[in-house]
């Protein structure tokens, strides 16, 4: 038996429910919890796109009693969770239901872990560090990239200490995921390339990951080959619900890919950056991704090529040196088609910065699953390349 199935593996995933309209059955699965009153947490944009009206409408005519929260920054923060927390209290809510992008549905985690063990969300920073259940959790995702309806993590902003910090535990699964391609016809075309770019940085991370396996690598290729094959048609065809649903499902593929094999050196770092400078997450990805993956070829050069392949790089007679550099090309080509150009430089990130960038990056869980071992030296010369 080879050495790679002889390793334990678990997976898990909630309930997923995948199709146009499928919001609509909120209630439905609401009903199955016991809802006595449920909390709807959102964002403002969301609200204003119309999609927190449909939940609404589903829950009404079922006579079901429920309150709205949106008080959600784009990266959300430790006391959003908290206010959303006492709110979840005080109305007597029993079933959380959010609806929106990675933030209102971490603030979402983040606010059942509050309600359910009456403590700051600080004091969870870390892997498996709940120890009571949540409220149940029913995710509908609005933007198709940052899967947190089916992932093991919370992401929450401290802006008091300009960082992001990680939630790890297969208690913040949600119980029910309704993942509705039509959803994403909203989102503008800069937030279809975070999100895309984010979605395809999960399923390379996921495959090249220490925490990979049998179970994770059919989706992490599955997601790869549908993101890099529809999103620069997506974006120039915002309205082709066919392509949606390919990307929804890309990235419903990659969130599983990476919940359970975890990411790798993009998202430590990424994550630093996103907590320092408050910019998007998916941004943040896209301004890294070729620099890191150049880094950690040599770490799992099989691996890559299959990568490369899967994005229909035609590798015959080709060295790894060849392969890697081509794979960087592809990285760049799809992320200009897409509209990404940037540098860190451009927003205001200075050789100064990568010190304390470098040193959070090294504290984010993400980093124990890197293939290649990285000190904070090697981190702090990938931030500079990117600069």
């Amino acid at each position: 038996m080879s050495h790679e199935l002889s390793q334990l593996r678990k997976f898990v995933s909630p309930e997923i429910i995948f199709g146009a309209g499928c919001r609509h059955n909120v209630a439905n699965y609401v009903k199955t919890f016991g809802a006595r009153k449920v909390l709807v947490v959102s964002d403002p944009g969301v609200v204003a796109a119309g999609w927190v009206a449909d939940i609404e409408a589903s829950l009404a005519a079922q006579d079901i009693a429920f309150c709205r929260y949106t008080d959600v920054s784009p990266n959300p923060r430790v006391e959003e969770v908290m206010r959303g927390a006492d709110v979840y209290r005080s109305e007597g809510c029993n079933v959380i239901v959010a609806v929106g992008g990675g933030s209102p549905m971490d603030c979402a985690k983040g606010i059942g872990i509050v309600a359910a063990h009456g403590r700051n969300i600080l004091e969870f920073e870390g892997v498996d560090t709940l120890r009571v259940p949540s409220p149940p959790l029913i995710l509908i995702p609005t933007t198709a990239g940052t899967s947190a309806d089916v992932s093991q993590f919370v992401i929450i902003s401290n802006q008091d200490e300009r960082m992001k910090f990680s939630i790890v535990s297969k208690a913040v699964v949600p119980d029910v995921s309704l993942i509705d391609p039509e959803t994403t016809l909203t989102m503008d075309p800069f937030l279809s390339a975070c999100t895309g770019i984010d979605a395809l940085v999960h399923a390379i991370e996921a495959f090249v990951s220490t925490g990979h396996g049998p179970l994770t690598d059919p989706h992490a290729l599955e997601a790869m080959r549908l993101i890099n094959g529809n999103l620069v048609q997506m974006i120039a065809n915002p309205a082709d619900i066919a392509l949606r649903e390919k990307i929804m499902l890309g990235s419903m593929q990659a969130g599983l890919a990476f919940s359970n094999a975890i990411l790798g050196a993009v998202h430590a770092m990424s994550h630093s950056l996103g907590g320092y400078l408050d910019l998007p997450h998916g941004l943040c990805n896209a301004v890294l991704v070729e620099h890191v993956v150049a880094f950690n070829y040599s770490a799992a050069p099989e691996r890559f090529k299959v990568i490369a392949e899967t994005f229909g790089i035609d590798c015959r007679g080709m060295n790894h040196a060849q392969i890697r550099q081509r794979l960087v090309e592809h990285l760049i080509a799809l992320k200009n088609a897409v509209g990404f150009h940037e540098s860190l430089a451009l927003h205001g990130v200075g050789s100064s910065d990568i010190p304390f960038l470098s040193r959070h990056a090294m504290q984010d869980p993400c980093i124990l699953t890197n293939p290649r071992e990285s000190s904070q030296r090697d981190v702090e010369v990938v931030y500079g390349e990117a600069l």
